[in-house]
C-alpha cells in the first residue's frame, strides 16, 4: 500500500503536510529537516524542487529556491541526499516542483529514482491533465507513485470531478487564486469555497494549502477538509532557526488540539 493511503487510514482527520525547499537554508539540510518533521509529528512531508521560475510561488518560497540553487542543489544531488531517506523517515514524502526540470531529467528516469529512494507521490502544478492521462499516468503507476492534482476556487465543478476520478491519495485544495504566502488566515469567501467542495462528496481526501501558518488557520482548514498544508510559514521559520528542536516545537504548536 502507498504510504499516503496508509496515512489517511491511520489518522482520520487533522493531517498536517509540511512543505520545505530542498537545499534550503543549507545545501545538506534536506534530510535532517525531513527527519525533524517526522519526529515532530508531521503526517506528510512535501519536498520542493527549487526552480528558477516558480510562477505559482510567492516571494518566500521563490527566495528559498534562489538560495537553494545558489547552494548547488540539483535533482541528482537531491536523490543522493534522499538515498537513506527511509532509514530516518517513516511518513509519506512527496516531491513538488515544475515539470520542466523533470522532463529534462527524463520523466521515467525521475520516477524510477523516486521509487528507489522511497518517494510516494509527486505534485507537478503545471502538468496538464490531458498530458498526464495520455503520456505519464502509466509511468507513475509503474513505479507506484501518486500524482496529486491542485484545484482552486476558479476550478469548474466538471474539472474537479474529472480530477477526482484521476486522483489517488489526496487532492490539493488551493485556498485562493493568489501565489503561496500571499496572505495568512482564512476569509469568509474561502470558507464558502471549502464548504462547496466538501458538499461535492469527492472520493479523494482533501488537504487545504496556501495561507495556513499556525494552529488557528490549521484548525479552521481542518473543519472543511482532512488536513492542511503549510509551506511559506515553515520556510520563514527555517530562515530564522532551522534547528531540529525548533522544527519539532513548531509542528507540535500547529497540531495542538483546539482548547
Amino acid at each position: 500500500m502507498n504510504r499516503i493511503d496508509q496515512a489517511f487510514i491511520d489518522k482520520k482527520d487533522r493531517l498536517l503536510n509540511v512543505y520545505f525547499t530542498a537545499g534550503y537554508p543549507n545545501l545538506e539540510d534536506t534530510l535532517s529537516i525531513a527527519k525533524a518533521l517526522d519526529e515532530g509529528g508531521a503526517d506528510l512531508i512535501e519536498i520542493g524542487l527549487p526552480f528558477s521560475d516558480p510562477v505559482a510561488d510567492g516571494p518566500t518560497i521563490q527566495a528559498s529556491s534562489t538560495v537553494a540553487l545558489e547552494n548547488g542543489m540539483t535533482l541528482n544531488r537531491l536523490f543522493d541526499q534522499l538515498a537513506t531517506l527511509r532509514e530516518h523517515v517513516k511518513v509519506p514524502v512527496l516531491l513538488m516542483g515544475y515539470i520542466n526540470p523533470v522532463l529534462q531529467y527524463g520523466f521515467e528516469a525521475f520516477c524510477a529514482k523516486c521509487a528507489e529512494v522511497g518517494i510516494d507521490g509527486l505534485i507537478l502544478p503545471d502538468l496538464p491533465m490531458y498530458e498526464y492521462e495520455v503520456m505519464y499516468q502509466s509511468v507513475l503507476e509503474k513505479y507506484g507513485l501518486y500524482n496529486v492534482f491542485l484545484i482552486t476556487p476558479q476550478t469548474s465543478e466538471e474539472r474537479i470531478q474529472k480530477i477526482d476520478s484521476l486522483s489517488k491519495g489526496f487532492i490539493y485544495m488551493v485556498s485562493s487564486a493568489s501565489t503561496t504566502g500571499a496572505k495568512s488566515g482564512i476569509s469568509t469567501e474561502q470558507i464558502s469555497y471549502f464548504q462547496k467542495i466538501k458538499s461535492m462528496g469527492l472520493k479523494n481526501k482533501r488537504l487545504i494549502g496556501f495561507g495556513i501558518s499556525d494552529n488557528e488557520s490549521f484548525s479552521k482548514a481542518c473543519e472543511y477538509a482532512d488536513g492542511a498544508i503549510i509551506g511559506s510559514a515553515f520556510i520563514k521559520l527555517m530562515e530564522e532557526n532551522s534547528s531540529s528542536e525548533n522544527i519539532k516545537n513548531y509542528i507540535q504548536q500547529v497540531k495542538s488540539p483546539v482548547s
